[in-house]
């Protein structure tokens, strides 16, 4: 399973996904967690983890990239990675693993005037494209903010996309293109609404399509101010359960 998480910024995809990642494992899955966020800074906090370098980086950064994407290659031009990766294969230092989950990132922005992102998009398709994955392996990939992934095509590569919908009319407008470029792309998509008290419920359910609706986290003070703070996440959000169960399912081939 290869599952994208996305959403506005500030819409708590970051803390979804580690959420998530570790209910997931505690189901018995083994989780790659994948930063493809080139502006995210704290995720490797919220998983209490030391963050690891880049996959980028490892790479020799954007130009030596670059250099290899335009390189001729035993697969061809831009063929960098092979077909068939394990999880176990990917270079150990771009890897940091914690109880049964393991934590990658792409590649960042790191100084003014480096260039746009696309780079990053361009190595995260071939990452997912490239790597194979047993019947407990399961990938969730943190994007950035908006609709830029569907642009780079790494949605494509995914079996789900889970939107976070937070209250906030931006967010409600962003659901609804997600929604329409999830048809388009024939990508089964669901909604996650997050930070729902009793004074945005109503207008939450009346602004997103219900039938997508997997899973409504309540406002948790604990897990914002771990979150404000940059410490790693802890604590259960039995909301988060029908997420996992539907995973569950679509991995055994039984759901969705």
């Amino acid at each position: 399973m290869k599952i994208i998480i996305c959403g506005k910024g500030g819409s708590g995809k970051s803390t979804i996904a580690v959420l998530l990642a570790k209910a997931l494992q505690k189901r018995g899955f083994n989780l790659l967690l994948i930063d493809a966020d080139e502006s995210n800074l704290g995720l490797h906090r919220l998983m209490g983890v030391s963050a690891p370098a880049s996959v980028m980086d490892d790479m020799g950064g954007k130009k030596e990239f670059k250099r290899k994407m335009n390189s001729p290659s035993p697969g061809g031009p831009g063929k960098i990675f092979g077909d068939n990766i394990k999880i176990d294969e990917i270079p150990a230092d771009c890897i940091t693993r914690r109880d049964g989950i393991s934590l990658l990132s792409i590649g960042k922005i790191n100084a003014p005037g480096e260039g746009c992102a696309c780079p990053m998009g361009v190595l995260s398709k071939m990452v997912l494209s490239g790597l194979a994955l047993s019947d407990k392996d399961i990938i969730l990939i943190d994007t950035g903010a908006g609709v830029e992934h569907f642009g780079r095509g790494i949605d494509a590569k995914c079996d789900i996309i889970l939107n976070v919908v937070d209250p906030s009319f931006e967010s409600f407008m962003l659901s609804e293109k997600v929604a329409e470029m999830a048809d388009q792309a024939e990508i089964g998509l669901l909604f996650i609404l997050n930070k729902v008290d009793d004074n945005v419920l109503e207008t939450m359910t009346a602004a997103v399509d219900q039938a997508r609706v997997i899973a409504k986290i309540p406002q948790n003070s604990s897990i914002f101010l771990q979150s404000l703070e940059g410490r790693e996440l802890a604590g259960h959000i039995p909301e988060i359960d029908p997420v996992c169960s539907l995973i569950a399912k679509k991995a055994s081939g039984t759901g969705m």
